[in-house]
């Protein structure tokens, strides 16, 4: 071919433009088919998102073509993949968080106080204040602007296996290896009344009635080692239904957005309740072995309730259940709240329990048993920690394996994400923490210090500090 033909080729292809399908992370199509010029990247087709969805505050997209993200300029790109210009080109948008959380990266502080090993660490739905508990039987809250302890609860007879705060930041619950559950002030550190007794075992987990369903918070869910999970009355301090049913110990429990609880067990089955009567709806089925861990897409903003970054607060319980609905709605979108299940098994399953007792995704890929699974705060992201020592990232919607994070020596045991959904946390039987980047999805700082297996983390809700604690018996705290 001569030369003058060539040039004039590639002015062809350079003035061509590429026909585009922008479609959201649930697959919807924005609009019809877009025919946009070949010099279109990021920046121009974020313009165009915010004005096809009317966005009167501008957010930030991030773009997907397959699994790849979109660096590029649409022409660069074609030319990358040698792609065909007749084809439509699906492009998919995912909003990204308008704030930016830095990645932590030094400890702040070791503070000595449990007598036995760290078992769980819990930041406040506002991020405000610390609580801990331990295998020396008691409940902790620490002052994180001096970095010291501020109350030691004693109370319980045995380790404090579980603790979680309400939603509205009033209330901590904590379960202990005798199978009682004890309410505490977190502004005084007393005890509130007797003991909840009823469980025959351990109790394995808590979880709150989310704050826009009831504000001020009244109603938690235990599950335990003797096969049942029950509902609580913090007004009453009784137990008002026992969800009765599992033929092994419940391991996990969440209260659902919808006012529905799940609950996972060792007989290999996930169990939705209704939580008026406490009636069965549904059992879902798939795994081969025992259920482990559960998460919800809406996990977030149930754990937050009406505190997001900016750090409002609200004088009225009413105000508080408003802005906490008002944060669900917008989380949730017009998409069912989705639910995922770790197993000792290896797998995972993907569910929408209000939609169908069959999975919509069956996920395999690690190669031991999933020890916990969690949803990114926006939904769009769903992480597994695994005793394989590996973090697996997997699309959050449809459940598609996106990549898998190697660096642990030993059994990853916890995660937590970052606010702004960029970042992820791990903590590991090899005695470090890891923080690990999702979009270049490579490590983006190793954080060694613990003497011993770290068991708990959690990375606080307004992004600032992360804590974590096990088999060393100190809690440490790790800034930006």
């Amino acid at each position: 071919m001569d030369n003058r033909n060539h040039q004039q080729q590639q002015q062809e292809t350079s003035s061509s433009s590429v026909m585009c399908q922008l479609v959201s992370p649930e697959g919807d199509h924005l609009g019809a088919a877009l025919y946009l010029p070949q010099n279109v990247g990021p920046p121009q087709l974020q313009e165009i998102v915010n004005h096809l969805l009317h966005n009167e505050d501008k957010l930030p997209y991030v773009f997907y073509i397959g699994d790849e993200e979109l660096s590029v300029q649409l022409g660069a790109y074609m030319q990358q993949k040698n792609a065909n210009v007749e084809v439509t080109l699906r492009i998919v948008y995912q909003p990204q968080a308008v704030f930016r959380i830095r990645p932590v990266n030094r400890c702040s502080a070791t503070i000595a106080g449990h007598t036995e090993a760290v078992l769980a660490v819990s930041f406040s739905p506002d991020g405000r204040c610390l609580a801990s508990g331990s295998g020396d039987t008691t409940v902790r809250f620490w002052d994180l602007s001096t970095q010291t302890p501020l109350f030691t609860c004693k109370g319980h007879k045995n380790w404090v296996l579980c603790i979680a705060w309400s939603p509205d930041g009033n209330h901590l619950v904590s379960g202990s290896k005798s199978g009682e559950l004890i309410l505490w002030d977190p502004k005084t550190g007393k005890q509130l009344g007797t003991p909840l007794t009823g469980h025959r075992k351990w109790i394995t987990a808590v979880s709150w009635e989310p704050v826009h369903l009831q504000a001020p918070c009244r109603r938690f869910v235990s599950a335990s080692k003797d096969g049942d999970a029950r509902i609580w009355d913090i007004t009453t301090r009784k137990c008002v239904i026992a969800l009765t049913g599992h033929t092994n110990s419940v391991t996990c429990v969440k209260w659902g957005g919808d006012g529905l609880i799940y609950t996972g067990s060792e007989d290999c089955l996930i169990k939705v309740w209704e939580t008026s009567q406490g009636k069965l709806v549904k059992t879902l089925q798939g795994h081969g072995h025992w259920v482990n861990s559960l998460a919800l897409s809406t996990e977030y903003v149930l754990r937050t309730g009406a505190y997001d970054h900016t750090g409002k607060t609200y004088s009225t319980a009413e105000e508080m259940k408003e802005a906490a609905l008002a944060r669900y709605k917008k989380m949730r979108g017009n998409a069912p709240e989705r639910l995922v299940s770790g197993s000792d098994d290896f797998t995972m399953f993907l569910w929408e329990p209000t939609i169908c007792k069959q999975p919509k995704a069956r996920m395999t890929g690690h190669q031991k048993l999933v020890n916990h699974v969690y949803f990114s705060p926006d939904g769009q992201w769903l992480a597994s920690a695994s005793f394989d020592k590996s973090v697996k990232l997997w699309n959050g919607i449809t459940g598609k394996f996106v990549a898998a994070f190697r660096g642990h020596v030993a059994d990853v045991y916890q995660i937590s994400w970052s606010a702004d959904s960029r970042l992820l946390l791990s903590g590991s039987k090899d005695s470090t923490l890891k923080v690990w980047d999702i979009r270049t999805r490579k490590l983006k700082q190793d954080l060694p210090g613990h003497a011993d297996e770290v068991y708990a983390v959690d990375w606080s809700p307004d992004g600032q500090k992360v804590a974590s604690g096990g088999k060393d018996r100190v809690l440490k705290l790790w800034m930006n």
